[in-house]
């Protein structure tokens, strides 16, 4: 362990020597795009453990986006114990994240996306959405601390998701007010619902370097089925690539050269959009949190498609260079650049805006409920263990024979020994519908819940998977048989060494109910409670089911 410390230390510092060296990328074409998503209000740095379970199959059986561990490594030739093994893989995750320090913040972002603008004269910056939400400020400030934050960091053009979870009216306040004037929200799959008009701009053409290009936006196609419908009642969405096409032979009739799709899709539903529609240059996108080193190339009747997504919470910056020529792109260049925030001095200006942001909040924020002796982390197809953190809580606290959690994606984590404090169960909780429920259910509705949700993410069309991982189960051991279709997929299920009853009813906790109306006090309340009284946190063992035909799967480390 000395030998450890002592090589880390010196690495580290040899390394933040080092750090202009370490971001240079040397310019390339005449336009530059600069990409961020998923950033889920993380104005801080933080710890992300990427996930070891990450499943594809069919057409994505083995392939990028669904490689984890060794098998991407060796996919994108990292070399292991690199900090790029750390940033896109969850490989030896406690020692890793104590050499290499934490990731993302605003601060650190902030003087990054400068460097990267200094050497590429009108460069935009791009964000794929999911930024206003995902924190105590950003909810207790409905988003304003991050609609700031954007602006200060140059933000030219946005499209969302879970900012929608705020409501309509809110989304078109920032669009109308805060983003007058400096930057395009665009959408073009979001209509109303009498007449079909566009709610937002579909797509906007800016000149760089006197080059037109085209940037059309793709909102979260399942906003009203992933988050609650009251929220955005007039609104439709979808994925709507039959306008998408009719949008990109317009855009390129009115001359734009290049033409790219900010999505927030998934890289699933991007890949499949690639291979449908064509004159896209390139897809950047998000929703699905996944850190993808260098592009997916689709080809299509057009030609081709790069698809590319730029991970989450602040964790890398993409950079997409094109050399356009004669009036079209005739060469692309790529990099995803982790953000090392101890390898880069935070922006003042930026950290001055997150400290005013912070104050109010800081002290609330900073109480410590627990010491936790094991790695809590949330992203991993079925569970993860500040997930299985939570199903403890609600079934203690709620006194419930079985919880369930939802399958979201964003969540920092926390490393061994560390306090665990308000804010971190924030970042696990904050969402605009956050009551806690106890319902009884029998054992055929739980089972029923239980293959609907794995069928959004395993079906086997992309275009039928609707957001989010596997709801976290707690109390119920199962087997999930990846082979079968939507009914046939869980099996197994035991509840204390019992086979669950189809008639029986069980006492079943949950939170974030999609009902409007729902009462129950926040989850957050909950967790708290539980960990004030806990104290100490031992290392939670995530439930997860035994897997039947994944053999062989490069998406499970």
């Amino acid at each position: 362990m000395l030998a450890v410390a002592a090589s880390s230390g010196n690495f580290t510092t040899a390394l933040a020597r080092s750090a202009d060296g370490f971001y240079d990328l040397p310019a390339f074409g005449n336009i530059s795009l600069l990409h961020i998503t998923d950033c889920h209000a993380q104005l801080l740095p933080i710890y992300f453990r990427e996930p070891n379970i990450n499943i594809g199959l069919g057409q994505s059986l083995n392939k990028t986006p669904h490689l984890v561990g060794e098998k991407l490594l060796k996919a994108f030739g990292i070399r292991p114990g690199t900090p790029d093994a750390y940033a896109f893989t969850s490989l030896d995750f406690e020692n890793a994240a104590r050499t290499y320090g934490k990731v993302g913040g605003f601060a650190h972002l902030s003087t990054l996306v400068k460097k990267i603008r200094a050497s590429r004269p009108g460069a935009l910056l791009l964000d794929g959405g999911d930024t206003w939400q995902g924190t105590a400020t950003a909810l207790w400030t409905k988003g304003q601390d991050m609609v700031d934050a954007g602006k200060l960091l140059g933000v030219d053009v946005m499209t969302g998701h879970w900012e929608f979870t705020l409501g309509a009216e809110r989304v078109k306040q920032v669009v109308n007010n805060d983003f007058k004037d400096k930057v395009d929200f665009v959408a073009q799959n979001i209509k109303t619902n009498d007449f079909g008009d566009q709610v937002f701009q579909p797509y906007v053409i800016k000149y760089v370097n006197d080059i037109p290009i085209a940037i059309i936006g793709q909102a979260f196609p399942y906003t009203p089925i992933a988050n609650p419908r009251y929220m955005i009642p007039d609104w439709s969405f979808g994925i709507q690539d039959d306008n998408m096409q009719l949008l990109v032979n317009e855009a390129r009739a009115k001359g734009a050269q290049v033409v790219v799709v900010l999505s927030h899709n998934g890289t699933d539903v991007d890949l499949k959009m690639a291979g449908r529609v064509s004159g896209i240059d390139a897809i950047m996108g998000g929703h699905t949190h996944d850190g993808i080193p260098a592009p997916i190339i689709v080809k299509n009747t057009g030609g081709q498609t790069l698809v590319t997504n730029a991970g989450s919470n602040g964790k890398f910056l993409g950079v997409m260079d094109f050399e356009v020529k004669g009036g079209h792109v005739v060469d692309i260049k790529y990099k995803l650049l982790p953000v090392f925030s101890n390898l880069i001095e935070p922006d003042a200006e930026m950290a001055t805006l997150i400290n005013k942001v912070r104050a109010p909040y800081e002290a609330k924020l900073a109480e410590k409920l627990a010491v936790t002796e094991g790695t809590l982390y949330r992203r991993d197809n079925f569970n993860g263990t500040f997930d299985q953190l939570i199903l403890d809580a609600l079934m203690e606290v709620k006194g419930a024979d079985v919880a369930f959690s939802p399958g979201f994606r964003w969540g920092t984590s926390l490393l061994q020994g560390e306090a665990i404090t308000l804010e971190h169960v924030m970042e696990q909780t904050a969402i605009t519908y956050p009551q806690t429920t106890l319902t009884e259910m029998t054992g055929e509705t739980i089972k029923t819940i239980m293959e609907d949700v794995c069928d959004n993410l395993f079906n086997a069309d992309p275009y039928k998977q609707q957001g989010g991982d596997m709801i976290r189960v707690g109390g119920i051991n199962y087997t999930c048989d990846l082979r079968q279709s939507i009914g046939k997929r869980i099996n197994n299920m035991m509840l204390n060494g019992k086979a669950l009853d189809p008639n029986k009813k069980y006492k079943v906790a949950g939170w974030a109910s999609l009902s409007e109306g729902a009462t129950g006090e926040p989850i957050w309340d909950v967790v708290a409670d539980y960990l004030r009284d806990k104290k100490v946190i031992t290392p939670r063992k995530p439930n997860l089911p035994k897997l039947v035909g994944a053999e062989d799967n490069a998406g499970i480390a």
